[in-house]
């Protein structure tokens, strides 16, 4: 370990080992480390012996739902957006190549207390029972306007400045109800409160663009993909990719401390009583103490069903989505479903997840409305994970820290916490534009 690195990075969170992979493809020597024995950091996907010792410490795993190695819960569930900026990356770097995939079934939302199918496009929006049939015609109206829309061609636009009109003002120029405007922001543009509706519509619009174009990439009825075996797949991909570009792992580091010298920056890594150098240091909140605050909680809850999601068609994966207004909170909520038919857990079994941001003192009581839409739950595991940002942005003590994981089911601003450290790190952009728009597709079933 007594050897000096380009960079070392602590913690195989899917955000450190996308750092990895890229960093490693542009030839830096890098050395990966993790406390725990082994990936995903607070991204992992945990068999059903670790998370019953994580949730339970002292009971043996029950032995009704079968082997504990066909089980992988993932702590931070997310789908990926099939246009979305995780699946370019994954092209990008050719890690798709490790990985198999599954389209998601369906996406959903809740109106006064009912889900209803999220209607994506001017076809959905005439046979969707979420509207009235003149409002179906309006909302079509938008949904011509958002596929024709290109942001580079300005006759698209149709004498709309984005830029100037919020997203309120533009729904109201197509005369859009209150629900049509809850569901088209929350379920296509996924905003999580409703700031955005006072805001430039232009990141408004391109959102639900990345959802039509995403549910057009691989013809499978859904924006959404989700790996086979959990997400725990994306991280070990990634970690491949720095491996073969001679990227070194070490894992079960528990004393694994960032080195500072007498100026505070850091300048390498101590275990286990050696000292690895480095030219600056990357890792996850949870290795730099003092360097970070916090700006909200998660609550996630983690059960396990012997049945489908109930309304949603029979469906083995689902994303459901609970509107802020529709339960009275500030921030929407969220339900995650999969099945053994992603290899997550024993057959015959499903697993479902809700998760919303902490507004009160009593999380567990938030998701209520979200568990009320499982059924019966055969098991249910809850937790609270603090979101953590960093204080500096790197460049001065050579730290370079990545925030924490939101509430939301999808991968975007994760993605873009790593494009924009890799370029505080390395001074450049990422060029994500496809090498073969279908690559993807091969191993998406």
């Amino acid at each position: 370990m007594d050897q000096e690195y380009d960079a070392i990075i602590l913690g195989t969170g899917l955000k450190e080992c996308l750092l990895a992979g890229l960093l490693s493809v542009d030839g830096m020597k890098i050395l990966h480390m993790d406390r725990n024995s082994y990936y995903g950091g607070e991204s992992a996907s945990l068999n059903l012996k670790q998370l019953w010792a994580r949730f339970r410490p002292g009971e043996e795993e029950p032995t009704q739902y079968g082997r504990w190695q066909d089980w992988n819960f993932d702590m931070v569930p997310k789908f990926m957006m099939g246009n979305g900026l995780l699946v370019r990356l994954l092209v990008h770097t050719n890690v798709h190549n490790y990985i198999q995939f599954k389209a998601v079934d369906g996406s959903y939302v809740v109106k006064a207390g009912k889900t209803y199918k999220v209607p994506a496009n001017d076809i959905d929006a005439l046979k969707s029972s979420l509207m009235g049939i003149f409002e179906k015609r309006r909302a079509r109206s938008f949904f011509i306007f958002v596929q024709d829309y290109e942001e580079s061609d300005p006759k698209t636009h149709k004498g709309y400045n984005l830029d100037a009109l919020t997203s309120r003002e533009l729904y109201a120029k197509f005369g859009l109800e209150a629900n049509t405007m809850d569901f088209i922001g929350h379920s296509l543009a996924l905003q999580s409160d409703e700031a955005y509706l006072d805001r430039p519509a232009r990141p408004m619009i391109n959102a639900v663009k990345l959802y039509s174009e995403s549910l057009a990439r691989f013809d499978t009825g859904s924006p959404y993909i989700y790996p086979l075996y959990g997400l725990g797949e994306l991280p070990q991909g990634f970690a491949r990719l720095s491996a073969v570009y001679g990227g070194t792992y070490m894992l079960a580091k528990p004393d694994a401390a960032v080195v500072y010298n007498d100026a505070g920056k850091a300048v390498g890594v101590s275990s286990e009583g050696e000292t690895a150098k480095a030219k600056f240091v990357i890792g996850d909140p949870s290795y730099f103490p003092g360097k970070c605050r916090r700006v909200g909680q998660v609550v996630r809850a983690l059960c396990i069903l012997s049945h489908p999601i109930p309304n949603c068609g029979e469906s083995h994966s689902v994303q459901i989505i609970l509107p802020q207004k529709q339960t009275g909170r500030q921030t929407d909520m969220y339900v995650f479903g999969c099945s053994w038919a992603h290899n997550v857990c024993a057959k015959g079994k499903y697993l479902a997840f809700v998760s919303t941001t902490v507004e009160t003192a009593n999380p567990h009581l938030e998701i209520e409305p979200g568990l009320r839409l499982l059924g019966h739950i055969d098991e249910k595991f809850v937790h609270v994970s603090d979101i953590m940002v960093p204080i500096g942005d790197g460049k001065e003590d050579a730290a370079f820290i990545s925030c924490g994981y939101d509430a939301t089911t999808h991968f975007e601003t994760t993605v873009r916490d790593v494009l924009d450290m890799y370029k505080r790190i390395t001074g450049k952009d990422l060029d994500l534009s496809d090498k073969d728009p279908n690559a993807a597709a091969a191993t998406t079933e």
